[in-house]
């Protein structure tokens, strides 16, 4: 895709254990409200969480489609037992929506009908996106880590449609062990969904006092806050026309009309910083992975 050409806003799932009706009226706002072409729904991070949202999945899906929004199945980025594979089977078996795979068990079940790949699935080489596509895959939301040039080489003969990340903190890792429990002094059996109490992740910080990383439950994320406002031009002259934001509790509406309008070339980076920076409460912002640096490092200007 050349510079100039249509380019895709999506809105990633919501990572964070919000109350069912907050997450009910976000998606619902979202409709009404967001210059954004694909919506993702659905839990990814913990299926501990999925009962509560269920009953408010239909809604949010119609709604969401009345508004002209694609709309995409998330699924989980970790099974660890049966349970967990029945619920993501049962997702990929009964819905005629595309359905976007976070781990490579739930890739399997996908293989040889349309989907989607997430930012869990570590893809890095062109034999690995290949493959993927062979098997059914028709979008590819690459991993967070990856610099512009390791971005190019994906994106030069690439057999589907590749997306990016651009807005909110970076997922990381995921693990069995539920990082919030443990620091309520939890087990993970019974958490008492304390995650709640932070709807945009747990900071976490060194010995010496310092910002290090959030924890969202069993996932860890960048303590910045990924911003790439101002890198959207470079990754669409490098062949990308899918752009990811990731759902926090700031004015996402907001966020998505600022990055729309870099898109559409009506606001220029530096002001969507500052809309940007308003909507995280001040909090660092982080482009380095994508300029070879270190993840946490932001870099104002573009590579070209």
């Amino acid at each position: 895709m050349v510079k100039g050409s249509s380019a895709h806003l999506t809105l990633g799932p919501v990572l964070f254990n919000w109350a069912p009706e907050r997450w009910r009226d976000f998606y619902f706002r979202i409709a009404d409200e967001a210059p954004l072409d694909t919506v993702c729904v659905g839990e990814v991070v913990c299926s501990k969480r999925a009962p509560f949202f269920a009953p408010y999945l239909a809604d949010v899906v119609e709604r969401l489609g009345s508004a002209d929004k694609e709309v995409v199945l998330s699924t989980l980025a970790l099974i660890m037992n049966e349970r967990e594979m029945a619920l993501v089977r049962e997702t990929v078996e009964n819905t005629d929506f595309l359905v976007e795979a976070n781990d490579i068990s739930t890739a399997a079940l996908l293989k040889g009908r349309p989907h989607a790949v997430g930012p869990f699935v570590n893809i890095y080489n062109e034999g690995t996106l290949a493959y993927m596509a062979c098997n059914g895959a028709e979008r590819v939301t690459l991993p967070v880590e990856l610099a512009a040039s390791s971005i190019a080489a994906l994106a030069k003969s690439a057999p589907a449609e590749l997306e990016v990340m651009v807005f909110g903190r970076l997922p990381l890792a995921i693990s069995a062990r539920c990082y919030h429990a443990r620091c309520h002094n939890l087990s993970r059996d019974n958490c008492q969904f304390v995650c709640e109490k932070n709807p945009d992740g747990l900071d976490v910080d060194t010995l010496d006092g310092e910002p290090f990383l959030a924890v969202n439950g069993v996932q860890a994320l960048s303590h910045a806050y990924c911003n790439m406002a101002g890198d959207l031009s470079v990754l669409r002259d490098l062949g990308i026309g899918r752009f990811r934001l990731s759902p926090h509790s700031g004015d996402m509406v907001r966020i998505a009309e600022a990055f729309r309008a870099v898109l559409d070339n009506k606001m220029a980076p530096e002001e969507a910083n500052a809309a940007i920076a308003v909507e995280t409460g001040g909090m660092p912002l982080a482009n380095g992975y994508f300029h070879g640096k270190a993840g946490a490092a932001f870099e104002g200007g573009s590579l070209m």
